[in-house]
Formats: C-alpha cells, sequence, structure tokens
C-alpha cells in the first residue's frame, strides 16, 4: 500500500507540471502571436540602418582625423612654437620651431618624457602649473638660458628672451604657445645704438649753428629779428631733443644710474617748478592746489626729480583748459597697520589737470618714446612759434618714467573720473623718517 501511495502521489505531481507548462505555452503563444508575423520584417529594415550608422561614424572619424593631421601641419611649419604636456607636465608633442626655440634635440616624436627633464626651465614650468590651477589663458615674459650636455656647444649657445601663452585644455592637458623676441630686443637695440651715435654727431653743429644765430641775434633790428628769433628756437628744440634722447638711452642701456641722492622737501620743490614754469602759467590763467603733509622728505636726486615734476606739470600746464587749477595730492603709504616707523612706507603723488585727458588708444602708449597722442589735445598750447614757449619731444614721459624706476618708484597714466582730465599716479618708495614721524604724531 505504501509503495502504491508514494507511485500515485508522483503520477499526480508530474501531471500538475504538465499541465502548468502548456498553460504557460498558451499564454506565451497568444501574446507573441501579434508580432510574429512582421518580426523577420523589423530585422531586415534594422540591419541596413545600423550599418548606414556606422559607415557614417567612420566617415565622421576619418573626417576628425584629417582636421587634426592638418592642424598638426600648420602648427609644425607656423612661425611661433608649440608644445603640449598632459595633466603630469609630460611632453605629448611640439613643433619645430618649439624644438628649436628649447633646444629640444633630446626629445623625439611619440616619446613621452617629463617637460622638466628636456628643458630647464622653471618659469615655462610655473606657468603650466598657474594655467591648470587658474583654467585660464595665461601670459608670461622672461629670459631664457638654455642647457647643453656638451661644454663646446655652451659657449656658443645665447640667452633668449621668450614670450609664453598658455591655455587649459581638457583631461588636465596644457597648449604652449612660445614667441622668441629676442631677434626684436635686438633690432631695437641696434635702432637704438645708430640713433645714439647719430644724436653724438649732431651736438657740436648744433652748438655751432646756435652761436652763429645769437650772432645774428645781436645785429638785426626788428622786424627781421624776429626771423633769427624762430631759428634759435628750433635750434634749441633741436639741442633739447638730442640731449634729451642721449640722457634716455643712457638710463635705459644703465639703470643702475649713480643717483646723487639727499633729502627733498617735497612742497617746496613742486613750488619751485611752478615757479619756473611762470610765463605759462599766467598765459592761461592757472592755479596750483597742493594737498598733503607739509614737510614731507623724500630721499631723491635733486636735479632728477625736479626733472620729473618739471615734465608732468608742463604737460598739465599745456594740455589743462584756461582758468582752471592743477591739483598736486601727496599721502604717506605704510605697510604697518598702526602707522609707526617700523613698516615700510612710500608717498603716493597724483597730478590731476582739467583739460581733455587721454583717449583709449593713447593710455598703453603714453610712455612710449616718440608717441604724440592725440593732436585734440594740444589745443591749448598757444602760440608755439613765440619766444619762449615749450615744445614737447615725444620723450618726456618715457625719461619721467626711467628716472622714476632708478628711484624705485613707478608712475602710472589715468584719466580722472571727477576733471576729466590727465591723472598721473607716481608711487615713490623713499621717505625720509622726519616725515613719518611728524604725519603719524
Amino acid at each position: 500500500m505504501l509503495l502504491l501511495g508514494f507511485f500515485l502521489g508522483l503520477a499526480v505531481g508530474i501531471g500538475f507540471w504538465v499541465w502548468q507548462q502548456v498553460q504557460l505555452n498558451r499564454y506565451l503563444r497568444r501574446v507573441l502571436q501579434p508580432l510574429t508575423p512582421h518580426f523577420d520584417k523589423v530585422g531586415l529594415l534594422l540591419i541596413p540602418g545600423l550599418g548606414q550608422e556606422i559607415m557614417l561614424l567612420k566617415e565622421q572619424r576619418q573626417d576628425l582625423q584629417q582636421s587634426l593631421q592638418t592642424y598638426q601641419d600648420l602648427l609644425e611649419f607656423a612661425p611661433v612654437g608649440y608644445l603640449q604636456v598632459d595633466e603630469e607636465n609630460q611632453l605629448l608633442w611640439c613643433n619645430q620651431q618649439a624644438q628649436e626655440i628649447l633646444y629640444l634635440q633630446r626629445w623625439q616624436p611619440g616619446q613621452v618624457r617629463l617637460l622638466l627633464e628636456l628643458v630647464r626651465s622653471y618659469e615655462l614650468d610655473r606657468l603650466i602649473e598657474q594655467t591648470r590651477d587658474c583654467q585660464k589663458p595665461q601670459t608670461k615674459e622672461w629670459v631664457f638660458h638654455p642647457s647643453c650636455d656638451s661644454a663646446a656647444e655652451i659657449q656658443t649657445i645665447k640667452s633668449l628672451t621668450l614670450r609664453a601663452s598658455s591655455l587649459p585644455l581638457s583631461n588636465g592637458q596644457v597648449g604652449v604657445f612660445l614667441e622668441n623676441r629676442q631677434p626684436l630686443l635686438d633690432v631695437n637695440q641696434a635702432r637704438d645704438r645708430s640713433f645714439s651715435d647719430l644724436a653724438h654727431e649732431l651736438r657740436t653743429p648744433l652748438t655751432s649753428i646756435r652761436l652763429v644765430v645769437e650772432t645774428l641775434q645781436n645785429r638785426l633790428q626788428p622786424p627781421l629779428n624776429r626771423w633769427v628769433n624762430r631759428l634759435m628756437q628750433e635750434v634749441d628744440r633741436l639741442i633739447n631733443l638730442v640731449q634729451s634722447w642721449l640722457e634716455l638711452t643712457q638710463m635705459e642701456t644703465n639703470p643702475n644710474i649713480q643717483l646723487q641722492t639727499e633729502a627733498v622737501e617735497l612742497r617746496s620743490l613742486i613750488a619751485s617748478v611752478w615757479e619756473n614754469l611762470e610765463p605759462l602759467v599766467q598765459r592761461q590763467n592757472l592755479s596750483l592746489s597742493y594737498s598733503g603733509p607739509e614737510n614731507l622728505w623724500i630721499k631723491a636726486d635733486p636735479a632728477r626729480i625736479h626733472q620729473v615734476f618739471l615734465n608732468l606739470l608742463d604737460n598739465s600746464i599745456k594740455y589743462s583748459l584756461p582758468s582752471t587749477c592743477v591739483h598736486v595730492q601727496a599721502k604717506i603709504i605704510s605697510t604697518n597697520n598702526n602707522g609707526g616707523n617700523g613698516g615700510f612706507s612710500s608717498v603716493e603723488i597724483n597730478l590731476i589737470d582739467s583739460g581733455l585727458g587721454f583717449s583709449q588708444a593713447d593710455l598703453p602708449h603714453v610712455f612710449e618714446r616718440f608717441y604724440r597722442g592725440d593732436k585734440a589735445r594740444t589745443h591749448s598750447q598757444q602760440d608755439n612759434n613765440s619766444i619762449g614757449a615749450i615744445v614737447g619731444n615725444g620723450l618726456g614721459l618715457a625719461i619721467v618714467q626711467q628716472i622714476l624706476l632708478a628711484h624705485g618708484g613707478s608712475i602710472k597714466a589715468m584719466n580722472h573720473p571727477e576733471t576729466g582730465g590727465a591723472w598721473m599716479q607716481i608711487q615713490f618708495p623713499q621717505v625720509m623718517a622726519n616725515s613719518l614721524s611728524q604725519d603719524y604724531s
């Protein structure tokens, strides 16, 4: 009986499982029946579409590879150097110009090596790191001293002045464009030497011409002497131009010029310069306004610093509107928050006129030699041909900048937002201790 019950239960279980499978197959047949007649057609339609997409992707890939090759060819023959590094500053690729500029004889195309191992330029390495950190284009100019494995070649390799412009790329990579500025600097130096030699040669004949004109001035009577007076004015202008050029060239060639420094009281110096320009001041009916410490002493070369303010106030007078005021503002700036004598102190001097100011196109170039701005700014310069008129030669502000640089200072040109006139801001570092004690007392 026990064996009979076991077989009976097994038969019932197998029958129930078979019945479930039959019901499941019927259900699946009903669900799939609408799709079955069209399944083969759908498959046939999808296969050509996929083939077309694959062909299109292949064509796009070929176009991208061709464009990449075109860009590489352009960079290879570009007149500027280009290199590209990865996120670890390993050199991935560079063109022929970059290899020549940076002396990359040890690098081979396809070779990935650390840039600092190939080019011993920490300035270039820092530029790349700054570009990657800031994710903004950067520009830097420096003197590059190439390294060489051969001791014989080191003597023949010259230092180069390079300018690099970097830009961030994807995946931490950085691209750098390199420009060799040394040939341009060499041309400028050769030009300056030629002009200096010419200026030296012109001094003697100009002096002789002036002596002849002085003799004629004493012998001619009005109205004939006015022509001699005009000739004297032009000769003096040429002599001043030659002297200014020689002086500027000397200061640029030797930035560390020997200054005969001593204590100079700023307000008295400005008042003295203003008195020297009194004929021009009266003709324009101008006034001078000074604000700042009364006894402000600076350590400077008296003759040089007198020339600075003479050129600046001369420009302010020439370009100011009649019956206006020239403002001179001075204040002491100290890095010591308590205002004591222990911190580094400098003086800021602002010269502000009420003229037309600088045009936006002129502002970047006002300190360049022989640069003359918009002629409309010379409207207030009346009767330049009269005796005693001060005629500019385009070197005044360049000389001012060089003198201040020699003193460790700086100058910046702007337009004042209130007066609309020119605004010259001077930073002068050497303030005497007696000025500080009085100012902070």
